[in-house]
């Protein structure tokens, strides 16, 4: 019967032996991956609110550690640290709110009286066309609001529901980012005991993905504010109304690379069109292309440095799968997410062999520490972040670390017995 098999064996080609071993691993990965994408999407309102408290922890953890260092238990300094994010939160908000409020009036104004300038210019000039024709195509424009008004109406209602979901996911955020922000690292320790004998390659790849995370959302967050400043700057010069709700969408959109600022770009250009005319509406292009150039060239290899180092097409279609399954929010997170990813599998593909002993100084001294970078730093110097295990207290066999935290010293004993 052996022998038959090896017969057979050895009468399927190579290459099809070989196309078939890889057709039913790659479907079997396929369907892992598309149930693994439709129960994303069905928790999405649980899913998202996750994934951006991990990237508002990865902003707000190193003011929450100097904090503690500086001498406030875990709760206080976590408190502290939300309640000021929300306090910037509000503030910003205040002060833009009350520039609209200002400043949409006078808005109004000069949009009525560019429209009239382009319909005389479309009567008067190389166009020629009629009062009659314009008229026609603004109540064809009319007519159309009027036979949509019910979709609209539904649109709205089904808006008014959504709210209510959206509401429900950032009162999630908030529980999430305080949790992970004051028991991250017994949160961590806790998620290690389930890998066995996996753990230290885990532990690796977490902290290196962590510190890629960091690295993100810190230099995404300056290049943004370098965004909104400038176009702010420039807006309020050339005397745009809205300059700042405009500044403000300029840097959100920001978050979202190459297509976000797009859109926000274009919204700025349309709006200084109606404001000021078609002279500023070029200018204003010029200094925006200009200023996205440098900070494709200049600003993201110096900031943001090798954390997120994508082709612009891997960009495209990381942002379309992120806007399909989350829309805008999905966008937002999609490029964090796959530099992650990519950057924690060739910390799982590493053999146990390759990764350094426990109690040598080339340790990592967590999420937030790049493997290579960190060694040799005093422990006391090194930043940390949200799954960071105490290692004081796991280098000393026995040591309470807290909560769900795995007795390493019995563990590096036995293995060294063994």
């Amino acid at each position: 019967m052996i022998a038959e098999r090896d017969n057979e064996s050895r009468s399927v080609p190579y290459v099809l032996s070989a196309m078939a071993a890889w057709s039913w691993r790659l479907i079997v990965i396929g369907v892992v991956v598309y149930f693994t994408t439709q129960a994303v999407v069905r928790l999405s309102f649980v899913a998202l609110p996750i994934a951006v408290a991990l990237l508002l922890t990865a902003l707000l953890y190193p003011f929450a550690i100097r904090l503690r260092r500086a001498g406030l238990r875990p709760i206080w300094s976590t408190w502290l640290t939300m309640l000021l994010a929300f306090a910037v939160i509000v503030g910003l908000g205040f002060i833009i709110g009350n520039r609209a409020n200002e400043e949409f009036p006078g808005l109004v104004q000069q949009l009525q009286k560019t429209t009239r300038d382009v319909q005389s210019w479309l009567l008067t000039g190389p166009f020629q066309l009629k009062e009659s024709q314009l008229t026609d195509v603004v109540d064809g424009i009319a007519e159309q609001i009027n036979t949509r008004r019910a979709e609209i109406t539904s649109t709205l209602l089904s808006t008014a529901a959504v709210f209510v979901e959206v509401l429900a996911s950032i009162v999630l955020l908030l529980f999430i980012t305080f949790f992970l922000l004051k028991d991250g690292d017994q949160i961590w320790s806790w998620f290690l005991r389930a890998f066995g004998s996996a753990a230290p390659r885990v532990d690796r790849a977490g902290r290196a993905a962590w510190h890629t995370l960091s690295q993100y959302i810190h230099g995404t967050v300056i290049v943004a504010a370098i965004h909104g400043v400038v176009i702010g700057i420039v807006l309020f010069g050339m005397g745009v109304p809205l300059w700042a709700p405009l500044a403000v969408l300029i840097f959100l959109a920001s978050f979202i690379p190459i297509v976000g600022i797009f859109f926000a770009g274009g919204l700025a250009t349309l709006v200084t069109l109606g404001a000021k005319g078609p002279v500023f509406a070029l200018i204003f292009i010029g200094i925006l292309v200009v200023e996205q150039q440098l900070e494709n060239h200049v600003l993201q290899p110096l900031i943001v440095g090798r954390a997120v180092k994508f082709h612009p097409l891997a960009i495209i279609l990381v942002l379309a799968v992120g806007g399909i399954l989350g829309g805008i929010a999905g966008a937002a997170i999609a490029v964090p997410i796959a530099a992650v990813v990519y950057r924690a599998l060739p910390e799982l593909r590493r053999h146990p062999a390759e990764l350094p002993p426990a109690d040598t100084p080339e340790r990592p001294a967590g999420p937030g520490t790049p493997p290579d970078t960190e060694a040799g730093t005093p422990q006391e110097d090194r930043p940390g972040g949200p799954g960071e295990p105490d290692r004081a207290a796991a280098a000393t066999p026995g040591a309470d670390a807290g909560p769900g935290v795995p007795d390493e010293g019995k563990d590096v004993s036995a293995q060294r017995s063994r």
